[in-house]
């Protein structure tokens, strides 16, 4: 993947989330600052754990001020815009899908390109997808939705390696990239909307 696609995809993908992070921001009621911060963690979180890991230094985040300029201009959009937001459905969610499919794609293809091997890179392209929104939901003291909602790291291990998958095979890295990020926005949005879930953990207190 060319670096002019990896960094546009890295920054579609920085707008969208931040946007998932500064709705949810509002929808808590937080200040300018706080929803501008949930905005940059939502936006920052996974690409920044996924650079560290990989070696990247400094991770893109703090080395390029294009990722801050988007997620602050996403948050202020969001902030005082949050009505026409509002409009589309589900706007948390369906933000959180376009930006997980990005992240899980562009994490993986930069993974790759860094000398990781197939199996690391599409798990850490999968971090890449879902670290924002779990910093997000734990800032505002939820339960991150990787660990309880519909088919969330799922989706972008699907993502990511349809990635790996056409990279080693050799095919054109543009549309393996469009195919692997519509696999996982697709899944992920079917299970919103369909409420499909991985088995949940039963439990009974032995004393009753």
């Amino acid at each position: 993947m060319t670096p002019l696609l990896l960094s546009t995809l890295d920054l579609v993908g920085t707008f969208a989330f931040a946007i998932s992070g500064a709705t949810l921001g509002v929808r808590k009621r937080l200040d300018l600052f706080g929803v501008l911060t949930l905005a940059f963690a939502a936006a920052t979180a996974g690409g920044i754990t996924r650079d560290l890991i990989i070696g990247a230094h400094p991770p893109a985040a703090f080395g390029d001020w294009r990722y801050l300029a988007t997620a602050m201009a996403a948050g202020l959009v969001t902030f005082f815009g949050y009505e026409q937001v509002e409009r589309v459905r589900n706007p948390v969610q369906m933000f959180d899908a376009v930006g997980l499919a990005l992240f899980a794609v562009s994490g993986t293809s930069k993974a790759l390109a860094f000398g990781i091997g197939p199996v690391g890179a599409v798990l850490l392209g999968m971090l890449s997808g879902i670290g924002g929104g779990m910093l997000r939901d734990v800032l505002v003291t939820e339960i991150p939705a990787v660990l309880q909602r519909e088919l969330y790291a799922v989706a972008a291990l699907l993502g990511a390696t349809l990635l790996a998958l056409g990279t080693w095979l050799g095919l054109p890295p543009a549309p393996t990239a469009l195919v692997a990020a519509l696999a996982c926005f697709t899944l992920r949005y079917l299970a919103i909307r369909r409420g499909w879930n991985l088995p949940i953990a039963t439990w009974r207190d032995p004393e009753s």
